[in-house]
């Protein structure tokens, strides 16, 4: 009798998944995709050519060799900026997924309607 009750909750719970393709097809999912695309999309490019901007100019140009405070040259000052500029970014996705999250949370109510 319980092997019966067991097959009864699998096929139960087979039946109560949420159906991905329209779930995919929602305006709140594909708001979710459109938001997440133009924010992760320009910082990327963003972070890419920032950080290939110093091996490319310290590589092909002197440009970064020049002092700026006292003995500290350019190069340095370009560096430690990424390392700024790294945790900045990371901050600003930090609190943008805090809104992601919130959209998620509204996708899934709406999938359990």
């Amino acid at each position: 009798m319980a092997m019966n009750e067991n097959s009864l909750k699998k096929v139960n719970n087979a039946s109560s998944s949420p159906d991905y393709t329209e779930i995919a097809q929602s305006a709140s999912f594909q708001k979710l995709l459109k938001q997440k695309r133009n924010f992760i999309l320009p910082l990327s490019l963003f972070f890419l050519a920032f950080y290939f901007t110093l091996p490319i100019l310290t590589a092909y140009t002197t440009v970064l060799n020049k002092p700026a405070f006292a003995s500290m040259t350019w190069a340095w000052v370009f560096a430690f900026a990424q390392f700024v500029m790294t945790w900045t970014l990371c901050i600003l996705y930090t609190k943008r997924a805090s809104k992601f999250d919130e959209l998620v949370d509204t996708i899934k109510k709406e999938a359990a309607n």
